[in-house]
């Protein structure tokens, strides 16, 4: 496995944050970007690929949307859609080929206000995403299932949990969802590379959530039992969120990396 460096980043709208993603783009330089909630139809491709990014994009009029960039290279589109959800008209989960890798971006549905027909859905989205990720988990090719998963998987990926006992990221049946694919065989990369660590990847815009640090994680890298043992670094840039007209998200990354060789036994 040669280095890669994978990010995902809820962009919250490309059209008025494009300046933003060219920045990230520039000083981070990712070798995969996963993007969520485009909410457009359009995608500024050219834009991109003078910054050096090949991309493939699932778009939607105003809402939802995902894409996956690659720098230097282009991403060789699998499916776009989950199985079993040909008729969604919400763009929510795109998979190519970069790298070497097989990346699938997804922009899990939000499910408030609950319950209701939006947690509902969020709840049968979920049940078509652990169905495919055991697919792709038995395909054996290195697999990364990487975007905004609308989840707080505890109340240790939190700042504080009280007031968001109602919102559907918190909810015990989301949350027993996202501890299912877990079981399959995923690792949750950042969770695994800081076990005692808070990390936050996403800050509202009110009560000063961002100057006052009250975020949640909710974007996340799930990594398949091929892909894991490569994995080497990861973080937040969190700087990202402190920019003029930023996301309510910022951009969670990991490093990949050749495996260390065992020691010879004499």
């Amino acid at each position: 496995m040669k280095a890669l460096k994978i990010a995902t980043f809820n962009i919250n709208g490309i059209r008025a944050r494009l300046p933003n993603l060219l920045a990230w783009l520039e000083r981070e330089q990712p070798d995969i970007a996963c993007l969520q909630e485009l909410k457009a139809q359009d995608f500024p491709s050219e834009q991109l690929a003078d910054a050096g990014y090949g991309s493939l994009y699932h778009g939607q009029a105003a809402w939802n949307g995902v894409a996956i960039l690659a720098r230097d290279a282009e991403p060789l589109e699998i499916r776009r859609g989950l199985p079993g959800m040909e008729d969604d008209g919400q763009s929510r989960y795109l998979e190519a080929a970069a790298h070497g890798v097989v990346v699938a971006c997804l922009y899990l549905p939000n499910g408030n206000p609950r319950p209701g027909p939006k947690f509902d859905y969020k709840l049968a989205w979920f049940e078509r995403l652990i169905e495919h990720a055991q697919v792709l988990l038995d395909s054996d090719h290195p697999v990364v299932l990487a975007g905004d998963y609308n989840v707080v998987p505890t109340d240790f990926d939190i700042y504080n949990p009280r007031s968001w006992l109602k919102d559907a990221l918190l909810q015990p049946e989301s949350r027993a969802c996202y501890q299912r694919l877990l079981d399959q065989g995923w690792t949750d990369a950042l969770r695994h590379l800081y076990p005692d660590q808070r990390l936050y990847t996403f800050w509202d815009y009110f009560r000063e959530h961002w100057p006052k640090n009250s975020g949640l994680r909710i974007d996340h890298q799930l990594l398949n039992p091929a892909l894991a043992p490569y994995l080497k670094n990861g973080g937040v840039d969190a700087w990202v969120r402190n920019e003029t007209k930023a996301s309510d998200h910022a951009p969670a990354w990991i490093e990949l990396g050749p495996r260390k060789r065992k020691a010879r036994e004499d």
